[in-house]
């Protein structure tokens, strides 16, 4: 039984064919840059990190058979070119070593927090993924790179240093807020890329909306407090707050600070 065509719908077919044909010419420009300074890490972690990071994270993109077909294809463009300015490891080994241990920890909490890879990439490049022994490797290696100081012995002698009474205004015009002090306790975390572990406090707003979950967004009026000390090394399994390092402040104001999504930094 022969099946005729109408010729409406031989017709629609023709066009459809020859504008896909056409839009194969119409792809962004995707080079691969010299490498400059490739991230300085051991050979399996860089191992890891070209299997599943490299092609949208440095210059070094290696496109499959079905990156290259249009209208994919300027999918996977946008995805590398926003990625490179993120994070290049063909050029974050010009950093120092503790920068780019921060890039890897951040690189990793993203993977953990289920943001990278993105979904409309990892669809068609599951190979890409992270396993979890691989992570498992990443995150031992921030570890094990980080030098953690000895528990200092006391000094009677030491030097107090001078008070600071005045601190700069940040470009976004936050001010320092010295009651953070009194800010109650909302969550400890640890640095272990630059061996650090921080409290993050909060004002009675911000308290209030993480008590009742009402974080997305968090409250106009919300203040956090991120405070830093290093890490000393008590036992080879015990670390406690060492030095103060820094503090650092967020406000929450949706309208003054709209540009940086509702968040004043300082």
């Amino acid at each position: 039984m022969k099946v005729h065509l109408s010729k409406p719908i031989v017709i629609t077919g023709l066009v459809v064919f020859v504008c896909f044909v056409a839009l194969q010419a119409l792809q962004p420009t995707l080079n691969n840059s010299p490498v400059a300074a490739e991230v300085k890490v051991p050979a399996e972690v860089k191992r890891i990190l070209s299997k599943s990071c490299y092609n949208c994270h440095s210059n070094q993109t290696r496109l499959a058979w079905f990156d290259r077909i249009v209208p994919g294809y300027w999918l996977v463009a946008s995805h590398v070119h926003a990625g490179r300015k993120v994070l290049n490891f063909s050029t974050l080994g010009a950093q120092p070593g503790p920068a780019q241990r921060a890039a890897l920890f951040e690189s990793v909490n993203q993977v953990r927090l289920g943001a990278m890879p993105p979904s409309s990439y990892a669809w068609l490049h599951g190979s890409e993924k992270l396993q979890p022994a691989e992570l498992a490797t990443l995150e031992e290696y921030l570890r094990d790179s980080t030098d953690l100081a000895p528990k200092p012995t006391p000094d009677s002698t030491g030097q107090k240093a001078p008070a600071v009474t005045q601190v700069r205004r940040a470009p976004n015009g936050i001010a320092f807020m010295p009651d953070y002090k009194t800010w109650e306790l909302i969550g400890l975390t640890e640095r272990f890329d630059n061996g650090t572990v921080r409290a993050v406090l909060g004002n009675r707003t911000a308290v209030e909306a993480a008590r009742k979950g009402k974080v997305n967004p968090w409250p106009d009026g919300s203040a956090l407090a991120k405070v830093a000390w290093s890490q000393n090394l008590v036992t080879p399994t015990v670390v406690e707050p060492g030095n103060f390092v820094q503090v650092e402040l967020m406000i929450r104001d949706s309208q003054k600070f709209r540009k940086t999504e509702g968040w004043g930094w300082g």
